[in-house]
């Protein structure tokens, strides 16, 4: 994930494939599907060839190994979440809206897959132990989404809507945390209200950063104003 002046538009995608990159692309879809679901090592070229009514040796010419495949599939992950998230997100005044805006995308992502799962959350459950390709993918890929964060942070802070005192990989990690939490509480409790409560506790975390004199209706102050000075005239 990066961002320039120049580039604030997702990518184009190819809108011509060939037979052979039409049916890559319709593996990876239903991949994906199926490690969301099973998670990237529940991920078979077995179970892959019979969703796709192909045979395995079929599904082989398309990939070179089951752990390419799995790559694959975190890369494709990992596009459709800057596609879906991050850069709708980078056309948001720089700031606070860019950030707020990447929270609430973020937060509509997590509930789109409370039904289907996290490639990211569950791959790290799968590979914080295991070193290899795999994992160091998904590493990478979390870590330039953490670098969006911190670099919208750091923008906000400079445009004079947080705190220039605030540590900024310490915001990330509490940004992370309602995620991670959110993604317990709705998708392996079930607790109703995981949502507003992740949106009540980012309000109050941003709040937490704002410069001193600062508050969360400092955007409508001066409609505020206007209607108090009205009463008292």
């Amino acid at each position: 994930m990066t961002e320039t002046s120049k580039v604030t538009t997702a990518p184009a995608r190819p809108k011509f494939l060939r037979k052979g990159e039409q049916t890559r692309a319709a593996i990876l879809d239903v991949a994906l599907e199926l490690a969301s679901r099973d998670g990237l090592e529940g991920l078979t070229i077995g179970l892959l060839a019979e969703k796709m009514k192909m045979s395995k040796s079929g599904v082989f010419a398309h990939f070179g190994s089951r752990e390419d495949l799995q790559i694959e599939v975190v890369r494709l992950y990992h596009n459709r979440f800057e596609q879906d998230v991050f850069y709708p997100s980078i056309k948001e005044p720089r700031g606070l809206p860019r950030l707020e805006g990447m929270f609430a995308r973020w937060i509509k992502q997590v509930t789109v897959e409370i039904a289907l799962g996290c490639i990211y959350i569950s791959g790290a459950v799968e590979y914080d132990d295991r070193p290899g390709a795999i994992r160091d993918h998904l590493v990478a890929m979390v870590q330039a989404w953490r670098d969006a964060l911190e670099r919208c942070i750091k923008q906000a802070m400079e445009a004079g809507h947080l705190r220039t005192d605030i540590e900024v990989s310490q915001m990330v990690y509490e940004m992370y945390g309602l995620i991670l939490a959110l993604h317990h509480d709705a998708r392996f409790l079930h607790i109703p209200g995981s949502v507003e409560r992740a949106e009540a506790s980012f309000r109050r975390l941003i709040d937490s950063y704002r410069p001193q004199g600062s508050d969360s209706a400092s955007t409508s102050t001066p409609k505020n104003s206007k209607s108090a000075a009205r009463k008292a005239a």
